[in-house]
């Protein structure tokens, strides 16, 4: 037995120890040269997805410009859209990994969605009509394992923006319709540079520098010459079921053209926008999970400051049905920041400043703009539904991986005493609305 002592086997228990002792030595022996199951290829964690998404909104009122004021990518009143026909393909970063990795995301969009969300500069004029084309992403990012347990992140392209409790993709937000805060109080896009930092389980950092909002590099897709900070810190708490995202994004936003000059009277490459945005997202349960927004915009070069918050709930009655909801009061204080947007391209002619005309008095005109009629608090309680019915086998419909129906009631009121909708002749709307996502 080699390192064994020299005994004899004096009697049946001592040679059966010695036989199982064999035998555990032997089942050891074939753990220890099992091989371990392989980590997955690079190539097989990639992924290419889509997602169509089709809705209409009701609005009884009918108003006579045919906009539901105070919404962007539902602004159509009583008009089927096709909102957004995504495209992704992506490897994102092994949120387990121990060392070096890579990853990208390449997002696409084409839909009437397009209108508000192009990185200027960048196809905003190629298709001009209601149906446009958009790069939603386009990035790369590396995990470092560096300075920190849980290292590093840095990515490099055109990546979403922090702040918000509602993104671009349709089929991740709870309704059809979306926050004053979506619309008009955090970007949606950057072209920089992000890093987070994994400094504990319980408590990452966020840093990086862009071109600003919702713009790409150089003229016309910078439409100042200035650069902006984005960044905040990430809390997980209570076992991931509580977490919280305080952000701000700080830098000049208003174009650099003179009719903007003169109404300022600055320069819009020095006066800074302040966009700050707290994000709290708690499960309650296995059914409720509760969200609470909160917002504050202020832009120097005009004095203009926008708050408020948005909260939401959603309780899951089983599998396939979900009651949500969303209560939301947000102070546009000086009229400045919420409008709407007749033409297609009228929002994306006001981010460039092309639509900016001097009047030569030290005024200066807008046009495709409809502002606020005055500093208005705006009020908006939105009930809807999730409805995800379990899909049939069907060979015949291979490609179909998920379905989602989301009706909607939402009342929008001006808490002001002013009358910002149907086109400045009421003081409230009701709207009725719903759409369908058909996931690839």
């Amino acid at each position: 037995m080699g390192f064994l002592p020299n005994f004899r086997i004096s009697s049946p228990l001592s040679a059966a120890i010695v036989v199982l002792g064999s035998g555990l030595s032997a089942q050891a022996a074939d753990v220890a040269i099992k091989p371990a199951t392989p980590a997955p290829a690079w190539i097989d964690t990639l992924t290419v997805t889509g997602a169509i998404e089709a809705g209409e909104t009701f609005n009884p009122g009918y108003p006579s410009n045919g906009l539901n004021f105070g919404s962007l990518f539902t602004d159509k009143a009583n008009s089927v859209l096709l909102n957004q026909a995504l495209l992704t393909v992506q490897r994102p970063l092994d949120t387990n990994a121990t060392g070096y990795d890579v990853g990208f995301k390449i997002q696409t969009m084409v839909g009437s969605d397009a209108r508000y969300t192009h990185y200027l500069g960048e196809l905003d004029y190629i298709l001009p009509g209601r149906i446009q084309y958009d790069i939603v992403e386009a990035w790369g990012a590396v995990h470092l394992p560096w300075l920190y347990k849980g290292g590093i992140d840095v990515k490099v392209g055109q990546y979403v923006t922090l702040e918000g409790a509602e993104v671009i993709p349709a089929a991740d937000n709870l309704l059809y319709s979306h926050s004053y805060i979506f619309n008009f109080g955090v970007p949606l896009k950057h072209t920089g540079v992000m890093t987070i930092s994994h400094i504990d389980p319980l408590f990452d950092v966020y840093a990086g520098v862009d071109t600003g909002v919702n713009t790409s590099v150089g003229w016309p897709g910078d439409n100042n010459r200035a650069l902006a900070f984005h960044g905040g810190v990430g809390l997980n708490l209570l076992d991931g079921n509580l977490t919280i995202l305080a952000t701000t994004h700080i830098g000049p936003e208003n174009p650099d053209v003179p009719a903007v000059v003169t109404a300022c009277e600055c320069n819009p490459n020095r006066a800074l926008r302040y966009l700050n945005d707290v994000t709290a997202t708690w499960k309650a349960t296995d059914k409720l999970t509760f969200i609470t927004d909160l917002n504050y915009i202020h832009d120097n070069a005009f004095h203009a400051s926008g708050y408020g918050v948005a909260q939401y709930a959603a309780y899951a009655i089983n599998d396939w049905l979900k009651i949500v909801g969303r209560a939301e009061v947000w102070r546009d204080a000086q009229g400045f920041f919420v409008a709407a947007y007749p033409g297609n391209i009228d929002f994306v002619n006001a981010e460039h400043g092309f639509n900016y005309a001097n009047m030569g008095d030290g005024t200066y005109y807008t046009y495709g703009i409809i502002p606020a009629s005055a500093p208005t608090t705006y009020l908006e309680l939105t009930a809807g539904l999730n409805i995800t019915p379990t899909l049939p086998t069907d060979p015949a419909l291979p490609l179909i991986k998920g379905l989602i129906v989301r009706p909607e009631v939402r009342y929008d009121a001006s808490l002001s005493h002013t009358t910002p909708f149907d086109a400045g002749q009421k003081a409230s709307q009701f709207t009725f609305a719903g759409d369908i996502i058909v996931k690839f």
